[in-house]
């Protein structure tokens, strides 16, 4: 039976699948979202938590795009804190604990008032093709949906099989269905399928656990956001902890191993090398004789807090008695084990830059079917896949960013070119010019390239463009404004950084590290009448990007120097057809690798693995030679 007809169908509604669905909707497509059960769109199905290193930036680098994870963040936080404030702004990153809840009900809040967005209730078990081409999907309920473009955005549920020591079965979390069936039919149009695996810790009651005995961390005095628009700014914070497994803990710990999973090779997908879980950790830094857990709450009316850091597969006993033996533990009741679930993924060398499919025209895929891990990489793609299916079939050009841009582009560059062969998370040490990507200057770098294309309005374009003016004019104050000794000596002292003799200017003391612009708004009438003239909503941001920009304007320029050099070489194109095997000056290895993978750029090519900056040399000399 044939059930509608759409322009894209979104598979999918976690992360991935939310902003896929909203982005194609809001480009102007007839888009339908299907998803197993309406009731858990975008649940927090791990930590109830959003941003953290490299994550903020993603998260700021969607909202600039027009997407929605950081509204639905502010929108629902319960703490916030900027994380890594004692390093230079490169390494800023903000981090939300968020009600989980709340969370997941303001997404399909957004998602159900969407303009040309429907939703559906249902499992896609297969996707229709004709001529290499989608055509639509098959669900469980047997029926046939039509559509111009498919976005894969299954998760965790393709095949999933939950383990907790020798008790298995399968699901795509725990208590939810799997989804059985698509990833066969894939496999037989000829994608390569491989496994990963994921873990999550036992949520516990807070009213058993002694608080009074653990650190408590609390939220930033001074609150932030993720959102450049005017969203609501938290009030109300909630308390994370720390707490500290011992000796015992790993001891008891270490009684399950004969039982585990993990150990025993009765899973054989591989785990996330940065997030293992307690009986990993253990085993693999079997020096320590203790590990931090950090215990957030998940949500203002709920008393289940998640215990981060002690993911677990091991047997249920087991776990509870190694929670037992932890300080402000000892008796812990919990809602819910700790699990693994392995879960086919597909290598994400089979797809393009705009995360379609190389073997099926019009067919992408998003989120952690691409072999990542984490919320914000995962809504990440399925921004970028909404875009590229909507303006494909729009016959506009595609939207890809370079490594340059944004982490967004690092991380599919990543995928694309790199592959994975464990769970994929971000990093800012995974950017090579992570100065440039900060998360303060995300709105700067990507909302006039999102503009262009129709997904970030006028009103977000023209906050932007009201963000520069005002910060430039502060800027220009602080590069132009001096002091006297008599003026800022108090100051300085109280700061304590040496005293002036001098009159000076403001730029001067700013490229100190003990003095901020705030600190400069005391001392400098000129300075606090140019703050006045800027919209109280803007007055924080542009303090911060101006600050930025002063205290940091040598290294910024230098590595927009080397940026600008790199991408000299970064765009000269490959032929789609270039036959590498015909380069006899290339290793064998540079031309499998090639061959395989067919980038399109030389600068994609220079991060395949295997190809080696000798093989790039040779590639630059044939193309500088006129052949192409």
């Amino acid at each position: 039976m044939i059930f509608g007809s759409y322009d894209i169908i979104v598979v999918g509604a976690g992360h991935a699948g939310a902003e896929a669905a909203a982005a194609a909707a809001n480009l102007g497509m007839n888009t339908l979202l299907i998803t197993q059960n309406l009731d858990t769109i975008c649940q927090m199905s791990c930590n109830p938590a959003m941003g953290g290193v490299a994550k903020g930036q993603i998260v700021r680098e969607i909202d600039a795009l027009g997407g929605f994870s950081g509204i639905v963040t502010d929108n629902t936080m319960i703490q916030f804190r900027m994380l890594n404030l004692s390093k230079g702004p490169a390494m800023w990153s903000p981090r939300a604990q968020c009600d989980k809840m709340r969370f997941s009900h303001f997404w399909r809040k957004i998602l159900e008032n969407t303009h040309n967005l429907s939703l559906w209730q249902d499992e896609v078990v297969a996707v229709t093709t004709e001529n290499c081409c989608v055509t639509g999907v098959e669900t469980k309920l047997g029926l046939t949906m039509l559509a111009k473009a498919v976005i894969l955005t299954n998760g965790t549920f393709l095949n999933g099989r939950v383990y907790i020591g020798e008790t298995t079965f399968s699901a795509g979390r725990i208590g939810e269905q799997p989804a059985v069936g698509l990833s066969d039919q894939l496999k037989n149009l000829g994608f390569e399928v491989e496994k990963l695996k994921t873990g999550t810790p036992v949520r516990v009651d807070g009213r058993t656990i002694d608080f009074s005995v653990l650190t408590e961390q609390k939220g930033d005095e001074k609150v932030g956001k993720f959102s450049f628009n005017d969203t609501p700014r938290l009030t109300e914070q909630k308390s994370c902890f720390l707490a500290y497994t011992s000796e015992k803990t790993h001891d008891i710990l270490r009684t399950g191993f004969d039982k585990s999973p993990m150990f025993t090779g009765r899973i054989q997908g591989v785990g996330p090398r940065y997030c293992p879980s307690i009986e990993d950790k253990i085993e693999r830094f079997s020096g320590k004789d203790r590990h931090q857990l950090f215990i957030e709450p998940e949500g203002l009316e709920t008393n289940s807090y998640y215990v981060n850091g002690f993911s677990s597969s091991l047997p249920l006993q087991v776990q509870l008695d190694a929670l037992h033996s932890i300080r402000g533990f000892e008796n812990a009741r919990i809602y819910k084990p700790g699990y693994a679930i392995e879960y086919d993924y597909f290598p994400p060398t089979q797809l393009s830059y705009t995360l379609e499919t190389k073997l099926v025209e019009n067919l992408y895929f998003a989120g952690q079917i691409n072999g990542t891990t984490g919320y914000e990489e995962a809504a990440s793609q399925g921004l970028v896949a909404g875009i590229n299916a909507a303006l494909k079939l729009k016959g506009r050009p595609s939207f890809v960013m370079n490594r340059t841009q944004s982490y967004i582009g690092v991380l599919i560059d990543d995928l694309v070119t790199k592959g994975v062969d464990e769970p994929y998370r971000m990093f800012t040490s995974r950017a090579e010019y992570r100065i440039l990507l900060r998360q303060d200057n995300a709105d700067v770098r990507l909302t006039p390239l999102s503009h262009q294309f129709g997904l970030a309005s006028d009103e977000r374009l023209r906050r932007v463009e009201e963000k520069l003016h005002f910060s430039q004019q502060l800027t220009a104050c602080v590069e132009n404004t001096s002091v006297l000794p008599s003026e800022a000596n108090a100051l300085l002292e109280s700061l304590d950084t040496p005293a002036i003799d001098l009159k000076v200017k403001l730029k001067n003391l700013l490229l100190r590290p003990q003095v901020h612009i705030n600190d400069l708004l005391k001392i400098s009438a000129p300075l606090s009448d140019t703050l006045a003239a800027v919209p109280e909503n803007l007055r924080d941001e542009c303090l911060e990007y101006s600050e930025v920009l002063v205290k940091y304007q040598n290294y910024i320029y230098k590595e927009q120097e080397v940026a600008n050099k790199i991408l000299k070489y970064e765009t000269v194109p490959l032929k789609e057809d270039f036959d590498y095997f015909a380069l006899q000056s290339l290793s064998y290895e540079a031309r499998e690798k090639l061959s395989k993978m067919r980038p399109k750029t030389i600068g994609q090519a220079s991060r395949i693995s295997g190809v080696s900056p000798a093989d790039i040399s040779v590639l630059i000399i044939y193309l500088s030679r006129g052949e192409k």
